[in-house]
């Protein structure tokens, strides 16, 4: 089986670099169903598909391996968003349930340490699966966090978190990074870092940010949800993802238009 870093390359060849995030409010009525016509419409205009705890805590491992695989028939990767965060064994116990069911990368906290984070790779890399670390968010308030300095080693120099995140996903040999959109200069630094760790931006879209803008800055794949999901024609709102300028980054709200709902 090729890696999963070959795979959605592969797909993003056929698809382009958009992940959508199938991000259904709380309120909206048959998620799955909804997910899996959203899934069926992005055939050819996506590479992947992200699934968080929107769906993960609404649906069951049947309904979820369903959409896996349905992202699969289109030609997309569909990655579980649940922040993996915890010692060893319960990441690989949770990991192995997500492969169960289909899932194709996780995206991991690297909080739980460099140690944690290196076996979790190795163990899904062995499982031909990817594992994304998270650097940055990109809600307004993620800086109060993840640009807080810390020392890591009392000999060494304090620095932002997501740089000694970084630094971590680039040891453990993670398949990518996540850095908000809406932080272009946290990207482009991410990037002359780490040249050959792929970039994973959200925050595309509802969030403010421009899918253009995000890609000239050095992304590798931009991340868009509602602006996507919640369109008439979902494939013809990723293309204009990709293309769109934001306005500037930050958390510029935005509305759910589609047909289960608003918010």
């Amino acid at each position: 089986m090729p890696s999963y870093r070959d795979r959605i390359k592969e797909a993003a060849a056929r698809g382009g670099p958009l992940v959508v995030a199938l991000d259904y409010p709380v309120h909206a009525t048959d998620p799955a169903g909804a997910a899996a016509r959203a899934i069926a419409a992005l055939e050819g205009a996506a590479c992947a598909v992200k699934i968080n705890f929107h769906l993960l805590l609404r649906l069951g491992p049947r309904e979820l391996a369903g959409l896996c695989g349905a992202a699969r028939g289109a030609g997309m990767a569909a990655i579980a968003d649940i922040k993996i965060n915890d010692i060893g064994s319960t990441n690989k116990a949770a990991s192995e349930a997500l492969w169960s069911m289909g899932f194709d990368a996780v995206i991991a906290n690297p909080i739980m340490g460099r140690e944690a984070l290196g076996s979790l790779v190795q163990s899904a890399h062995e499982a031909g699966r990817g594992v994304i670390a998270l650097c940055h968010m990109s809600a307004p308030e993620a800086r109060e966090a993840y640009e807080a300095e810390a020392r890591m080693r009392q000999e060494g120099p304090a620095e932002p978190l997501y740089r000694t995140f970084l630094g971590w996903a680039r040891e453990a040999g993670a398949d990518g990074i996540v850095v908000g959109a809406t932080f272009p200069g946290v990207i482009r630094e991410c990037v002359q870092a780490a040249p050959g760790l792929d970039v994973y931006s959200p925050g595309v879209g509802a969030q403010g940010a421009g899918g253009r803008e995000t890609l000239d800055a050095g992304a590798s794949y931009v991340i868009a949800g509602r602006s996507v999901i919640g369109a008439g024609d979902p494939a013809a709102a990723a293309r204009a993802a990709l293309q769109g300028g934001g306005d500037g980054g930050g958390d510029g709200g935005g509305g759910w238009t589609g047909e289960e709902g608003r918010r």
